[in-house]
């Protein structure tokens, strides 16, 4: 294969960094690292550095942190993805936007190939892959994990201690993780094995809740059309929004997740996750839903819920069919505009008030109370109505 240069997304880890000098001892091409900050914690110089050091022709950081909650984040959310009942798609939301800027990246400095450190076993792979070929098909992909005969921790070590390239993974931290503004993720190690519960400090983002305040914590999230906006009366950008949920969340032990799910390649992987600010958006934005959504539109949405966040975790975020449910998706919020109130308490996020101007409930309608707008005896003949079959068919056994 011959190429002239090569993008590689790059996180100055131990892969990526062995992946780097492998691509450019194997292709003979300059290689640009290219880092993506979405908010995780990391020295931005210190990554530049190593990859220069490392080999890189040039290294390029890009702060996609406002797209990503902007874009990605909060789309999936006005539509309440979760993947398998538990996983609110953390990295799988990270990856088209990594890889949609790793190939502008790749068009403005003249790159025929990209690469990146996903490993054959993982969905991470597809996510980078099909974005590559939803955006620009003529670029070579170049997949190390299934090229080299590196296929082990143990050969990726010995191969960076042979290029003096620094090991970050010891055996008192030997999880991989991927952060970003949404979560992160724990996978390896004793996570391996889903008896082994986890350590406690592997933690990051949240105290347990065991350890959280002993008093509730009130938060007021305000939406317009299904997309946040304020907390507690305060308008926020995006970046800040989130940020400060995540430490509202992590304050008061919310958001952890243990769960083995199924990949997209076929196998089941366990993963434990903490996504402090998104499960408390999310059971705000559906709280709100119940007051402001027609039940039949709900009722259809929350049947696509399944799909749209399986094309999340399978890479289809460029795909047409995500297209199309995505604007279906947000007609269904035209009317997703209020706040609601929630309590924050040792784990538990429970929204305790919600209101609109939008609101679809009448306490008129709905009260114990007497009241003019509701004749009780309508609900007979709804009712024969509705049981006329159920009526024919115990009529029908009887005989």
């Amino acid at each position: 294969m011959s190429v002239q240069k090569i993008v590689l997304a790059y996180s100055g880890g131990l892969d990526t960094s062995v992946i780097l000098k492998w691509l450019a001892n194997e292709y003979g091409c300059p290689v640009i690292a290219y880092s993506a900050d979405i908010g995780q914690k990391e020295d931005w110089e210190a990554v530049r550095a190593k990859g220069l050091a490392t080999g890189a022709a040039k290294v390029v950081v890009s702060d996609l942190r406002e797209e990503f909650v902007r874009d990605y984040i909060f789309p999936a959310f006005r539509a309440n993805a979760i993947y398998e009942g538990s996983y609110l798609l953390g990295t799988s939301l990270a990856r088209p936007l990594i890889a949609k800027e790793q190939v502008r990246i790749a068009a403005e400095e003249g790159a025929d190939a990209v690469s990146h450190g996903a490993t054959g076993k993982g969905n991470d792979q597809v996510r980078f892959e099909l974005s590559y070929l939803a955006l620009n098909p003529r670029l070579t992909i170049i997949a190390p994990w299934r090229l080299w005969d590196l296929n082990s921790r143990q050969k990726l070590v010995a191969f960076a201690k042979e290029h003096n390239i620094p090991v970050p993974v010891t055996k008192k931290n030997p999880y991989s993780s991927d952060e970003n503004l949404l979560h992160i993720s724990f996978e390896g190690g004793i996570l391996e094995d889903p008896w082994n519960e986890p350590d406690e400090d592997m933690f990051k983002l949240t105290v347990s809740p065991e350890k959280a305040p002993d008093k509730p914590t009130y938060v007021e999230i305000e939406f317009e059309q299904g997309t946040p906006v304020a907390i507690d009366g305060e308008r926020l950008g995006a970046v800040v929004l989130m940020t400060r949920l995540n430490s509202l969340g992590g304050a008061n032990g919310i958001g952890r997740l243990d769960m083995v799910e199924n990949r997209f390649v076929g196998m089941k992987s366990r993963g434990v996750y903490e996504t402090p600010g998104g499960t408390i958006l999310r059971a705000a934005h559906r709280d709100l839903e119940t007051i402001t959504l027609d039940r039949e539109v709900m009722a259809i949405r929350d049947g696509l819920i399944p799909r749209y966040s399986q094309l999340i975790y399978n890479g289809f975020w460029f795909s047409p069919e995500m297209r199309l449910l995505q604007r279906t998706m947000d007609d269904a919020q035209a009317t997703v505009t209020g706040t609601v109130r929630l309590k924050l308490y040792n784990g538990n996020c429970t929204p305790v008030g919600r209101k609109s101007v939008n609101s679809l409930y009448s306490e008129s309608f709905a009260t114990f109370e007497e009241d003019e707008v509701y004749n009780q005896a309508d609900a007979t003949g709804f009712i024969r109505l509705n049981g006329l079959r159920l009526r024919i068919q115990a009529h029908q056994r009887l005989k």
